[in-house]
């Protein structure tokens, strides 16, 4: 849970305009990489939740890492794609929200996992499946340092935000045309990778945490309007940009 809890004027506003940004997609060009990073920073701010992760399915219905609000979460991710068991996994197979208000009582459910999970100071998970029409593309997870389920009023919140998320992925152009899982979708994880690989050029060159390196990437594309993957394909692509120009502007090192 965040611990800056704000005021419930301050909550609203910052509700509104987190839906104002998820919902923009449907009408606007957009980063899917970008609006799930989002996302899940909305998550963490608005919610009951210490981190949150995205999964995407790629275009053999296998689930992918998308977006994570921090490394830990990122890494505690993968784990559970590599593990193959979890709440995650399990939202997204059943369609159905999974909620483990204490993982400690989920140890044989997920043999794997929970130790994991736990090891790492994770106590609850809130799992909400990204899904549209009876097609389910991915989930929204949230985890918790503490114990607890997710109040009501933050679980639709939760519903809502990954409702309106899926159907930005999901536009009706892109469902009428079958090509959701094709173009769409392994687009966005192609950028998911290109990200990770310019996230490690910036922690390399700028002495950083990968968490740092992230941050420092998104606010260079943000002072610049440009798209997060557009950024990190000129940090990693053939034609490379200089890392210190992405480090300078943002003031991590010197000019």
């Amino acid at each position: 849970m965040n611990s800056a809890a704000p005021s419930h004027q301050q909550r609203e506003s910052r509700l509104l305009q987190a839906f104002v940004q998820v919902t923009a997609t449907l009408v606007d060009d957009y980063d899917i990489p970008e609006m799930l990073h989002q996302l899940a920073g909305h998550c963490v701010e608005l919610l009951e939740a210490s981190t949150a992760g995205i999964l995407l399915t790629d275009q053999r219905g296998s689930l992918q890492l998308l977006a994570s609000s921090t490394e830990q979460t990122r890494l505690l991710e993968l784990f559970q794609l590599q593990a193959d068991e979890g709440p995650c996994l399990e939202a997204f197979r059943s369609g159905e929200t999974v909620t483990v208000a204490d993982l400690s009582d989920a140890a044989q459910r997920w043999p794997a996992f929970v130790p994991h999970a736990r090891q790492e100071g994770f106590s609850a998970v809130h799992a909400v499946p990204l899904r549209l029409r009876g097609q389910t593309i991915g989930t929204l997870n949230l985890f918790n340092r503490r114990t607890g389920a997710l109040g009501e009023a933050d679980a639709r919140v939760a519903r809502a935000l990954a409702d309106v998320a899926t159907m930005g992925i999901l536009q009706e152009r892109a469902i009428r045309r079958g090509e959701v899982l094709t173009e769409q979708l392994q687009s966005a994880l192609n950028g998911r990778i290109t990200i990770e690989q310019a996230k490690g050029v910036l922690a390399h060159a700028g002495d950083l945490d990968m968490d740092r390196a992230f941050q420092t990437l998104r606010a260079y594309a943000r002072d610049h309007n440009a798209h997060l993957t557009e950024v990190a394909r000129r940090l990693v692509g053939e034609d490379r940009m200089d890392p210190r120009e992405v480090l300078r502007r943002v003031g991590t090192i010197a000019g």
